[in-house]
């Protein structure tokens, strides 16, 4: 069963920035690429590093540990389509 669980509104992450939370105990960041809201779990796919504070390109997230490139919109990797990002559901921030 799928619960929805409000953590912001839309006007809350500006366009081109993040927003770290917390939710029963998981970190999770969102982020505002050209006005939608992407979701991700704050661990990298690779290695589990915090990408909360990642170098963030337009919209490919940078994991500040080893460097890894990823798009927020496909939330694969670049060049590496089979390592993925965790995504979350985003509904009904506004």
């Amino acid at each position: 069963m799928t619960r929805t669980i409000p953590i912001a509104h839309a006007r809350d992450v500006a366009p081109g920035s993040r927003k770290l939370a917390f939710v029963d105990g998981r970190s999770v960041v969102l982020f505002n690429i050209e006005g939608v809201i992407h979701a991700i779990d704050n661990a990298c796919p690779h290695n589990g590093a915090s990408l909360a504070n990642g170098r963030l390109d337009g919209r490919i997230l940078q994991c500040p540990a080893h460097g890894l490139r990823f798009d927020l919109v496909s939330g694969c990797m670049v060049g590496a389509p089979d390592l993925c990002l965790t995504k979350l559901c985003v509904e009904g921030i506004e």
